[in-house]
């Protein structure tokens, strides 16, 4: 009810948090598309209502479309490797004796061929061939962020790929962009159930509701939700207890029709179900029993146990966070699920913590008010597609030119056959006129010039002012979204450098790279998502079963390690792959010290092999000292 009072109830205007939402999303994407509403246009234009002289192509004029997909689909382009690092403390100690045994062997070398060769002992600690072994501290420093990986952090990655390659992310992901850019706000889902296992969904934003908050990536809201369209049959299918004398009254109920969005030929049929996830918190309650043999044993009980005091046992307890997921039809009283949620994702760094199914993030947000990329172009948009109309209206009221035929002139030259057709002739084929300066009578002739070239007011001024106006709007939308023309394409000089080409594109992506970080951070967070689900996968024989068989074609340690997956706590990170100068700038390092000789080809295969340029260019000063 309180969701509801906040987003779905009408005000004194007739309009909801919701509707508003909604609308506002709606044109956004309309005008990103070219699909704006004309009649703007059509009220700007007409006399009093009166559009009967007009003739004009009212399409509008898709500008936005150009910019929305060149940022969406930049974006889309980038690509990045998913890395996962075990931070529990088993792995970590796995990974610190690992470095310590390395450095054993890099110092022990000549002894440990001794030892091999005269007593026939291998004292080596580690099994990395002699030919690998670092030959100082910081090249051990480099192959353990290089090379060294351990089985349950390949595992945990192959699963994270496997989940995400399963649920078609990378079309979810372009999705998801195309919000960022044209409704500045990007929400995906990350859901499990032991029928389908983990499962990613793109939601749509303006279907959702959420707590207010100032946060861009919305870290601090306790509840969210999606408002979905649902047959009264597929109503009944996700909830049978419903009796068939509920589901008439449902029907018959006006209140949620009200809330339809978008498509407005819905039947009687379908109701608006208000799915969503609360956060609040819950006491875990443990009992304390003291054994004859004096040994305590702990006990999980409900948050009701509040026993008297006891010698034998005690009450402990603490404060968890927990996830309620509840179903309402908006516009009735009627409450289809409301229920403490099952396989609640935990961080394993803090238990008492609950991560919502959601993940949302809007980089340019302020006081809860959402801004985007085409929100601040449609003014320009809406010039640009009147100066297009008032074009087409200038055209369509220009006239050719034409002559004048002053009949007494012609009267007045007699030779002959020269009438006022032949006088025509003579004109459109030498340019030539015949005329007479007096009249037959003598007098002075006024029409000495029987045939005048008539020059029409072309408009062609007017045309020119305004192209003026159009270039001026479509270069305050480049000014205002940062999106020049070295980004587009759309006017590279013929004189300009390729190197200031590519500096003019480099600045236009800055101007656009918390779009990116946006994107970037919604990847992540449903990896995180899906690394914490796995445990609740390895929970159920037939998920379990479906993962390892999709990952099967791995080797059958990291398949062995699969199974203790959810006894270790992981960081995901997203490494994000060098850009063309970064690239550039390596290969010249590359090619430099090539020609000096101080590095093989060898070496600059295994370099160039090396995608995060900070460790490539380590990599290269260790081979060139070497």
């Amino acid at each position: 009810r309180a969701i509801e009072q906040e987003w779905f109830n009408y005000g004194g205007s007739g309009s909801n948090r919701y509707a508003t939402n909604w609308n506002n999303f709606h044109n956004l994407r309309l005008y990103a598309r070219g699909e704006q509403s004309v009649q703007k246009y059509k009220d700007e234009l007409a006399i009093n209502g009166d559009l009967s002289y007009l003739n004009l192509d009212w399409k509008p004029v898709p500008i936005l479309s150009k910019f929305s997909n060149i940022v969406a689909n930049g974006i889309t382009q980038k690509q990045y490797d998913l890395t996962s690092y075990a931070q529990d403390p088993q792995s970590l100690k796995k990974r610190t004796d690992f470095a310590q045994n390395l450095l054993f062997d890099m110092v022990t070398l000549p002894e440990q061929e001794t030892a091999n060769k005269i007593l026939n002992v291998n004292i080596k600690r580690t099994n990395v061939p002699v030919i690998d072994l670092p030959e100082s501290i910081e090249e051990r420093d480099l192959y353990m962020q290089l090379t060294y990986k351990q089985a349950i952090e390949i595992a945990e990655e192959e699963a994270i790929n496997t989940v995400l390659a399963t649920n078609e992310f990378d079309l979810t992901k372009s999705r998801v962009n195309q919000d960022l850019v044209n409704i500045g706000i990007g929400i995906t889902k990350t859901s499990f159930n032991p029928a389908e296992g983990i499962v990613v969904d793109y939601v749509d934003p303006a279907y959702c509701v959420w707590s207010y908050t100032e946060d861009p990536h919305f870290n601090d809201i306790y509840y969210v939700g999606e408002v979905k369209s649902i047959t009264i049959p597929e109503l009944k299918k996700e909830f049978p207890n419903i009796l068939d004398e509920e589901l008439e009254r449902i029907q018959k109920m006006p209140g949620s029709r009200s809330f339809i969005r978008g498509l407005q030929n819905y039947d009687s049929n379908t109701v608006q179900v208000l799915y969503f996830e609360y956060k609040t918190y819950t006491d875990q309650v443990f009992k304390i029993k003291r054994t004859d043999s004096g040994l305590e044993k702990a006990i999980e009980k409900t948050d009701e146990f509040n026993p008297p005091p006891n010698d034998n046992f005690e009450r402990v307890s603490r404060s968890i966070e927990v996830l309620y997921e509840g179903a309402k039809i908006i516009g009735t009283d009627i409450m289809l699920k409301w229920e403490m949620s099952e396989n609640m994702t935990r961080p394993l760094a803090d238990t008492t913590r609950v991560e919502m199914s959601y993940s949302l993030c809007a980089p340019r947000m302020y006081k809860g008010k959402i801004q985007s990329l085409i929100s601040k172009c449609i003014g320009f948009a809406d010039v640009i597609q009147l100066t297009h109309l008032k074009i087409q209206q200038v055209l369509s009221r220009m006239v050719p030119d034409g002559i004048f035929l002053d009949m007494d002139g012609l009267a007045e030259v007699d030779l002959g056959n020269y009438n006022p057709a032949e006088a025509l002739n003579m004109y459109f084929q030498t340019g030539s006129v015949v005329g007479r300066s007096l009249t037959q009578d003598g007098d002075m002739n006024r029409s000495k010039v029987p045939i005048q070239e008539l020059s029409s007011s072309n408009g062609m001024s007017k045309i020119q002012s305004l192209i003026t106006a159009y270039n001026y709007n479509m270069q305050m939308i480049r000014d205002v979204t940062g999106l020049n023309e070295a980004r587009d394409g759309s006017l590279p000089s013929a004189d300009a450098l390729v190197g200031l080409q590519k500096m003019a594109a480099n600045a236009s992506n800055v101007a656009t790279r918390h779009i990116q970080e946006a994107s970037l951070f919604l990847a992540l967070s449903t990896c995180e998502n899906i690394s914490l689900k796995i445990a609740d996968v390895l929970n159920f024989p037939l998920t379990r079963n479906s993962l390892m068989n999709s990952i099967s074609t791995f080797n059958v340690e990291t398949l062995n390690e699969i199974q203790n997956l959810n006894l270790h706590d992981f960081g995901i990170y997203l490494a994000m792959e060098p850009d063309d100068e970064e690239k550039a700038e390596l290969a010249a390092n590359i090619n430099a010290s090539l020609q000096q000789g101080s590095i093989d080809i060898e070496d600059a295969i295994d370099i160039r092999e090396i995608k995060n340029i900070k460790l490539a260019n380590q990599m290269l000063k260790i081979k060139r000292k070497k």
